[in-house]
Protein backbone atom coordinates (compact mmCIF):
# COMPACT_ATOMS: atom_id res chain seq x y z
CA UNK A 1 0.00 0.00 0.00
CA UNK A 2 1.56 3.34 -1.09
CA UNK A 3 2.43 5.88 1.73
CA UNK A 4 -0.27 9.25 2.17
CA UNK A 5 1.97 11.62 0.67
CA UNK A 6 2.74 14.78 2.93
CA UNK A 7 3.23 18.12 1.18
CA UNK A 8 3.95 21.29 2.25
CA UNK A 9 3.71 24.84 0.00
CA UNK A 10 5.60 27.35 1.34
CA UNK A 11 4.74 30.99 0.54
CA UNK A 12 7.23 34.01 1.98
CA UNK A 13 4.78 37.18 2.30
CA UNK A 14 5.51 40.21 0.53
CA UNK A 15 8.79 39.21 -0.16
CA UNK A 16 10.73 41.80 -1.90
CA UNK A 17 8.46 44.28 -0.12
CA UNK A 18 9.28 42.46 3.58
CA UNK A 19 13.23 42.08 2.37
CA UNK A 20 13.21 46.03 1.65
CA UNK A 21 11.55 46.82 5.26
CA UNK A 22 13.86 44.40 6.74
CA UNK A 23 17.15 46.32 5.88
CA UNK A 24 15.65 49.59 6.00
CA UNK A 25 13.62 49.79 9.64
CA UNK A 26 12.56 53.35 8.28
CA UNK A 27 10.14 51.51 6.16
CA UNK A 28 8.55 49.14 8.48
CA UNK A 29 4.65 49.43 8.91
CA UNK A 30 4.43 52.20 5.93
CA UNK A 31 3.32 51.51 2.26
CA UNK A 32 6.13 50.12 0.42
CA UNK A 33 6.06 49.59 -3.45
CA UNK A 34 9.20 47.60 -4.80
CA UNK A 35 9.07 48.05 -8.93
CA UNK A 36 9.41 50.98 -11.33
CA UNK A 37 9.47 54.99 -10.25
CA UNK A 38 5.53 56.57 -10.43
CA UNK A 39 6.52 59.20 -13.13
CA UNK A 40 7.89 55.72 -15.17
CA UNK A 41 6.02 53.15 -17.14
CA UNK A 42 7.43 50.93 -14.62
CA UNK A 43 5.07 48.48 -12.81
CA UNK A 44 4.71 46.73 -9.64
CA UNK A 45 6.53 43.70 -8.62
CA UNK A 46 6.20 43.66 -4.95
CA UNK A 47 4.04 45.73 -2.12
CA UNK A 48 3.72 45.50 1.60
CA UNK A 49 0.71 44.47 3.45
CA UNK A 50 0.25 48.45 4.55
CA UNK A 51 0.18 49.21 0.25
CA UNK A 52 -2.21 46.58 -0.66
CA UNK A 53 -5.13 47.68 1.62
CA UNK A 54 -5.19 50.94 -0.87
CA UNK A 55 -5.66 48.35 -3.68
CA UNK A 56 -2.30 48.17 -5.26
CA UNK A 57 -1.18 44.68 -6.52
CA UNK A 58 1.87 43.01 -8.50
CA UNK A 59 2.00 43.99 -11.92
CA UNK A 60 -0.36 47.10 -11.66
CA UNK A 61 1.45 50.13 -13.25
CA UNK A 62 3.54 52.43 -10.75
CA UNK A 63 1.39 55.55 -11.52
CA UNK A 64 -1.47 53.77 -11.02
CA UNK A 65 -0.19 52.78 -7.61
CA UNK A 66 1.04 56.39 -6.78
CA UNK A 67 -2.83 57.83 -7.84
CA UNK A 68 -3.91 55.09 -5.39
CA UNK A 69 -1.53 55.98 -2.61
CA UNK A 70 0.73 58.95 -3.14
CA UNK A 71 2.02 58.54 0.58
CA UNK A 72 4.20 55.36 -0.80
CA UNK A 73 7.82 54.80 -0.91
CA UNK A 74 8.84 53.74 -3.98
CA UNK A 75 12.11 51.62 -4.15
CA UNK A 76 13.74 50.02 -7.29
CA UNK A 77 14.22 46.38 -6.77
CA UNK A 78 17.84 44.37 -5.58
CA UNK A 79 17.31 40.98 -6.96
CA UNK A 80 21.15 40.38 -5.64
CA UNK A 81 19.45 40.54 -2.32
CA UNK A 82 16.15 38.51 -2.56
CA UNK A 83 18.34 35.83 -4.30
CA UNK A 84 20.96 35.48 -1.00
CA UNK A 85 17.86 35.34 1.30
CA UNK A 86 16.15 32.96 -1.19
CA UNK A 87 18.96 30.43 -1.16
CA UNK A 88 19.16 31.08 2.64
CA UNK A 89 15.52 29.46 2.63
CA UNK A 90 16.10 26.90 0.36
CA UNK A 91 18.97 25.50 2.36
CA UNK A 92 16.12 25.16 5.29
CA UNK A 93 13.62 23.53 3.04
CA UNK A 94 16.56 20.96 2.50
CA UNK A 95 16.87 19.97 6.21
CA UNK A 96 13.30 18.98 6.04
CA UNK A 97 12.30 17.98 2.84
CA UNK A 98 13.69 14.65 0.52
CA UNK A 99 11.85 16.58 -2.46
CA UNK A 100 12.28 20.66 -3.12
CA UNK A 101 10.54 21.97 -5.93
CA UNK A 102 10.98 25.91 -6.31
CA UNK A 103 8.17 27.61 -8.13
CA UNK A 104 9.92 31.09 -7.78
CA UNK A 105 12.63 33.02 -5.53
CA UNK A 106 10.04 33.15 -2.45
CA UNK A 107 7.84 30.34 -2.62
CA UNK A 108 8.51 26.33 -2.89
CA UNK A 109 6.73 22.98 -3.28
CA UNK A 110 8.57 20.24 -0.18
CA UNK A 111 7.29 16.39 -0.01
CA UNK A 112 8.27 15.75 3.64
CA UNK A 113 6.13 12.32 3.44
CA UNK A 114 9.76 10.59 4.33
CA UNK A 115 10.40 13.09 7.18
CA UNK A 116 10.89 11.69 10.65
CA UNK A 117 11.15 14.55 12.17
CA UNK A 118 8.41 15.29 15.02
CA UNK A 119 6.52 11.61 15.04
CA UNK A 120 6.36 12.30 10.83
CA UNK A 121 4.06 15.53 11.51
CA UNK A 122 3.75 17.72 8.47
CA UNK A 123 1.84 19.98 10.42
CA UNK A 124 4.65 20.39 13.16
CA UNK A 125 7.27 20.34 10.42
CA UNK A 126 5.92 23.38 8.72
CA UNK A 127 5.83 25.20 12.23
CA UNK A 128 9.75 24.15 12.46
CA UNK A 129 10.64 25.37 8.69
CA UNK A 130 8.07 28.76 9.70
CA UNK A 131 9.90 29.26 13.29
CA UNK A 132 13.53 28.73 11.37
CA UNK A 133 12.70 30.90 8.55
CA UNK A 134 11.78 34.23 11.02
CA UNK A 135 14.94 33.35 13.37
CA UNK A 136 17.49 33.21 10.14
CA UNK A 137 15.86 36.13 7.72
CA UNK A 138 13.69 38.06 10.27
CA UNK A 139 10.98 37.35 7.70
CA UNK A 140 7.36 35.49 7.62
CA UNK A 141 6.59 32.53 5.67
CA UNK A 142 2.88 31.72 5.06
CA UNK A 143 2.34 27.29 4.83
CA UNK A 144 0.02 25.17 3.30
CA UNK A 145 0.12 21.31 4.05
CA UNK A 146 -1.85 18.90 2.71
CA UNK A 147 -1.51 15.19 0.90
CA UNK A 148 -1.33 16.64 -2.85
CA UNK A 149 0.31 19.66 -4.57
CA UNK A 150 -2.86 21.37 -5.20
CA UNK A 151 -4.07 21.95 -1.79
CA UNK A 152 -1.04 22.46 -0.59
CA UNK A 153 -0.96 25.56 -2.54
CA UNK A 154 -4.72 27.02 -1.82
CA UNK A 155 -4.01 26.09 1.95
CA UNK A 156 -0.84 28.40 2.18
CA UNK A 157 -3.13 31.51 0.56
CA UNK A 158 -5.83 30.68 3.06
CA UNK A 159 -4.47 32.61 6.24
CA UNK A 160 -1.92 35.14 5.15
CA UNK A 161 0.44 36.56 6.38
CA UNK A 162 2.38 34.61 8.74
CA UNK A 163 -0.47 31.55 8.57
CA UNK A 164 -0.39 27.60 8.67
CA UNK A 165 -3.21 25.64 7.30
CA UNK A 166 -3.84 22.35 7.03
CA UNK A 167 -6.51 19.94 4.52
CA UNK A 168 -6.63 16.61 5.52
CA UNK A 169 -7.03 13.88 3.73
CA UNK A 170 -10.82 13.24 4.98
CA UNK A 171 -11.07 17.47 4.45
CA UNK A 172 -10.06 17.24 0.72
CA UNK A 173 -13.32 16.95 -0.98
CA UNK A 174 -15.46 19.29 0.98
CA UNK A 175 -13.05 21.98 0.87
CA UNK A 176 -13.01 21.89 -3.10
CA UNK A 177 -16.63 21.71 -3.09
CA UNK A 178 -16.90 24.76 -1.08
CA UNK A 179 -14.09 26.49 -3.02
CA UNK A 180 -14.85 29.21 -5.26
CA UNK A 181 -13.59 28.41 -9.05
CA UNK A 182 -11.72 31.95 -9.12
CA UNK A 183 -9.40 30.68 -5.64
CA UNK A 184 -8.62 27.26 -8.01
CA UNK A 185 -4.87 27.44 -8.71
CA UNK A 186 -4.05 26.91 -12.58
CA UNK A 187 -7.70 28.61 -13.26
CA UNK A 188 -7.19 32.00 -14.49
CA UNK A 189 -10.03 35.39 -14.85
CA UNK A 190 -10.50 34.13 -18.46
CA UNK A 191 -11.36 30.71 -17.98
CA UNK A 192 -13.18 31.68 -14.35
CA UNK A 193 -15.23 33.83 -16.85
CA UNK A 194 -15.76 31.20 -19.16
CA UNK A 195 -16.38 28.64 -16.81
CA UNK A 196 -19.10 30.78 -14.91
CA UNK A 197 -20.93 31.44 -18.63
CA UNK A 198 -21.25 26.87 -17.97
CA UNK A 199 -22.83 27.78 -14.74
CA UNK A 200 -19.65 26.22 -12.39
CA UNK A 201 -19.25 28.55 -9.78
CA UNK A 202 -17.72 25.86 -7.17
CA UNK A 203 -15.58 23.47 -6.85
CA UNK A 204 -19.13 21.31 -6.23
CA UNK A 205 -20.24 22.47 -9.52
CA UNK A 206 -17.42 21.47 -11.00
CA UNK A 207 -17.35 17.98 -9.59
CA UNK A 208 -20.85 17.77 -11.47
CA UNK A 209 -19.44 18.33 -15.16
CA UNK A 210 -18.84 15.03 -16.44
CA UNK A 211 -14.62 14.34 -18.16
CA UNK A 212 -16.04 14.59 -21.61
CA UNK A 213 -17.83 17.58 -21.28
CA UNK A 214 -14.60 19.28 -19.62
CA UNK A 215 -12.22 18.25 -22.47
CA UNK A 216 -14.85 19.46 -24.50
CA UNK A 217 -14.93 23.13 -23.47
CA UNK A 218 -11.49 23.26 -22.08
CA UNK A 219 -9.23 20.67 -24.47
CA UNK A 220 -6.47 18.94 -22.37
CA UNK A 221 -6.94 21.00 -19.47
CA UNK A 222 -10.42 19.60 -18.57
CA UNK A 223 -8.72 16.68 -17.62
CA UNK A 224 -6.62 18.53 -14.57
CA UNK A 225 -10.06 20.41 -14.25
CA UNK A 226 -12.11 16.82 -13.42
CA UNK A 227 -9.17 15.40 -11.52
CA UNK A 228 -8.66 18.61 -8.67
CA UNK A 229 -12.31 19.02 -8.55
CA UNK A 230 -12.31 15.36 -6.69
CA UNK A 231 -9.42 16.99 -4.99
CA UNK A 232 -7.03 14.14 -7.19
CA UNK A 233 -3.84 15.82 -8.21
CA UNK A 234 -0.72 13.04 -8.47
CA UNK A 235 1.66 15.42 -9.38
CA UNK A 236 5.15 14.76 -7.54
CA UNK A 237 7.31 17.39 -6.04
CA UNK A 238 10.20 17.52 -8.54
CA UNK A 239 13.64 18.87 -7.26
CA UNK A 240 15.65 21.19 -9.87
CA UNK A 241 18.75 20.65 -8.01
CA UNK A 242 21.18 17.63 -7.02
CA UNK A 243 21.55 17.79 -3.20
CA UNK A 244 25.22 18.75 -2.62
CA UNK A 245 25.22 18.56 1.36
CA UNK A 246 23.27 18.23 4.49
CA UNK A 247 24.35 19.74 7.80
CA UNK A 248 22.85 20.37 11.41
CA UNK A 249 24.37 22.99 13.94
CA UNK A 250 23.04 24.53 17.01
CA UNK A 251 24.31 27.89 19.02
CA UNK A 252 24.73 27.39 22.39
CA UNK A 253 22.49 29.68 25.32
CA UNK A 254 25.83 29.95 27.08
CA UNK A 255 29.49 30.02 24.92
CA UNK A 256 31.39 26.84 25.50
CA UNK A 257 35.44 25.65 25.69
CA UNK A 258 35.21 22.28 26.84
CA UNK A 259 35.96 19.74 24.63
CA UNK A 260 34.61 16.98 26.03
CA UNK A 261 31.02 19.05 25.41
CA UNK A 262 31.75 20.22 21.90
CA UNK A 263 32.33 16.53 21.05
CA UNK A 264 29.46 15.47 22.85
CA UNK A 265 26.96 18.02 21.14
CA UNK A 266 28.43 17.42 17.80
CA UNK A 267 28.01 13.20 17.98
CA UNK A 268 24.51 14.51 18.76
CA UNK A 269 24.28 16.33 15.35
CA UNK A 270 26.50 13.46 13.50
CA UNK A 271 23.58 10.77 14.48
CA UNK A 272 20.80 13.51 12.84
CA UNK A 273 22.35 14.17 9.94
CA UNK A 274 23.33 10.43 9.34
CA UNK A 275 19.65 9.61 9.89
CA UNK A 276 18.65 12.28 7.44
CA UNK A 277 21.12 10.93 5.01
CA UNK A 278 19.56 7.29 4.84
CA UNK A 279 15.94 8.58 4.58
CA UNK A 280 16.80 10.11 1.67
CA UNK A 281 18.92 7.27 0.65
CA UNK A 282 22.41 9.27 0.53
CA UNK A 283 25.50 8.42 1.58
CA UNK A 284 28.53 11.19 1.88
CA UNK A 285 32.63 10.93 1.74
CA UNK A 286 33.34 14.84 3.68
CA UNK A 287 32.87 15.85 6.52
CA UNK A 288 33.25 19.56 7.59
CA UNK A 289 32.88 20.94 11.22
CA UNK A 290 32.09 24.54 11.95
CA UNK A 291 32.49 26.42 15.13
CA UNK A 292 31.62 30.62 15.72
CA UNK A 293 33.29 31.73 18.78
CA UNK A 294 32.43 34.00 21.52
CA UNK A 295 33.86 36.77 19.16
CA UNK A 296 31.62 35.72 15.86
CA UNK A 297 34.80 34.62 14.49
CA UNK A 298 34.33 31.90 12.50
CA UNK A 299 36.29 28.09 11.25
CA UNK A 300 35.89 25.41 9.30
CA UNK A 301 37.64 22.40 8.89
CA UNK A 302 36.96 19.26 6.57
CA UNK A 303 38.38 16.00 5.76
CA UNK A 304 37.72 13.76 2.85
CA UNK A 305 37.22 9.86 2.58
CA UNK A 306 37.40 7.39 0.15
CA UNK A 307 34.44 5.29 1.21
CA UNK A 308 31.34 6.19 2.29
CA UNK A 309 31.09 7.55 6.36
CA UNK A 310 29.24 6.03 8.50
CA UNK A 311 28.61 6.58 12.14
CA UNK A 312 31.58 5.55 14.02
CA UNK A 313 33.77 7.04 11.17
CA UNK A 314 32.44 10.23 11.58
CA UNK A 315 32.92 10.27 15.05
CA UNK A 316 36.04 9.21 15.17
CA UNK A 317 37.26 12.14 12.99
CA UNK A 318 35.38 14.64 14.97
CA UNK A 319 38.14 15.21 17.66
CA UNK A 320 40.84 15.50 14.68
CA UNK A 321 38.56 18.01 13.79
CA UNK A 322 38.27 19.49 16.74
CA UNK A 323 41.92 19.63 17.43
CA UNK A 324 42.60 21.27 14.20
CA UNK A 325 40.55 24.18 15.23
CA UNK A 326 42.66 24.04 18.05
CA UNK A 327 39.17 23.42 20.29
CA UNK A 328 39.84 24.30 23.92
CA UNK A 329 41.61 27.38 23.75
CA UNK A 330 38.58 30.21 23.21
CA UNK A 331 35.14 30.06 23.67
CA UNK A 332 32.75 28.85 21.53
CA UNK A 333 29.20 29.94 20.64
CA UNK A 334 27.60 27.85 18.36
CA UNK A 335 29.04 24.76 16.58
CA UNK A 336 27.71 22.90 12.74
CA UNK A 337 28.17 19.70 11.17
CA UNK A 338 27.91 18.94 7.83
CA UNK A 339 28.01 16.27 5.49
CA UNK A 340 28.78 16.56 1.22
CA UNK A 341 30.26 14.52 -1.51
CA UNK A 342 26.64 13.32 -1.55
CA UNK A 343 25.84 9.80 -3.76
CA UNK A 344 22.72 7.92 -4.21
CA UNK A 345 22.67 4.58 -2.44
CA UNK A 346 19.94 2.05 -2.84
CA UNK A 347 16.78 2.96 -0.81
CA UNK A 348 15.31 0.59 1.55
CA UNK A 349 11.82 2.01 2.59
CA UNK A 350 11.11 0.78 5.93
CA UNK A 351 9.55 3.38 7.80
CA UNK A 352 6.83 3.26 9.13
CA UNK A 353 2.80 5.12 8.38
CA UNK A 354 3.87 8.63 9.72
CA UNK A 355 0.90 11.13 10.50
CA UNK A 356 0.17 14.03 8.46
CA UNK A 357 -0.90 16.21 11.59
Amino acid sequence: MAKQRKIIHVDMDAFFASVEQRDQPEYQGKPLIVGGQPNSRGVVAACSYEARKFGIHSAMSSSRAYRLCPQAIFVPPRFEAYREVSNQIREIFWQYATQVEPLSLDEAYLDVTYTADFDGSATRIAQAIKAEILTKTQLNASAGVSYNKFLAKIASDMDKPNGLYVIKPEQGLAFVANLPIGKFHGIGPATEKKMHQLGIRTGGDLREKSLLALVEKFGQSGQYYYSIARAIDERPVRSTRVRKSLGKETTFAEDILSVALLTEKLNELAEQVLTKLSQQALQAKTITLKVKYANFQQVTRAQSVEVGLDLHAIKSWIPQLLQRIKAGEQPIRLVGLSLSGLEKIGFEGRMGQLLLV
